[in-house]
């Protein structure tokens, strides 16, 4: 194990890593789920525009997902159930990268929904600079979601 690693994982750093990294991921969900609940219909449009899940399906995932982001991202926030909910967020940004990097090989031109209202984009240039960005945010946001299910003991949380 290199210096870098042993310091990062080490018991001096290792809560703080953990509070923070509880902190972006949550609040990335939570801000994430927030902004899409208020308005279930748009929500479901960005699900459909995706053109993966069958309509019905689709348009169920889209109101149930925002408010599962809020709730993942409370937990995550407040340090309750924290492995749980690294496991959850991880996989819901595992399952963002998919559907983002399908739509991108397909030449499907959307805007993600990620923080609100999204759907097909009337151009048909792909917005490649946007899938990128969005690809990219999501890989980070799932490492921060395995370092949490890695070291779930972290500064400020409520688990015991």
């Amino acid at each position: 194990m290199n210096k870098l690693t042993s310091n990062l994982t080490s018991t001096k750093y290792q809560p703080w890593l953990t509070l923070v990294s509880r902190l972006i991921l949550g609040g990335v969900l939570f801000v994430a789920g927030a902004l899409k609940v208020s308005d279930p219909y748009a929500s479901a449009t960005s699900v459909r525009a995706y053109q993966i899940l069958p309509v019905d399906l689709a348009n169920l995932l889209g109101f149930v997902l925002p408010f599962a982001e809020v709730a993942i991202g409370i937990f995550l926030i407040l340090g309750i159930w924290v492995r749980l909910n690294a496991i959850a967020g991880g996989a819901l940004m595992v399952m963002f990268i998919i559907a983002i990097a399908q739509a991108w090989i397909r030449g499907i031109s959307l805007d993600c929904g990620c923080f609100g209202k999204g759907g097909l984009l009337e151009s048909e240039e792909l917005p490649v600079w946007n899938y990128t960005v969005e690809i990219a945010r999501d890989i980070v946001l799932a490492a921060f979601a395995f370092y949490i299910y890695r070291f779930p003991k972290g500064k400020l949380g409520l688990d015991k």
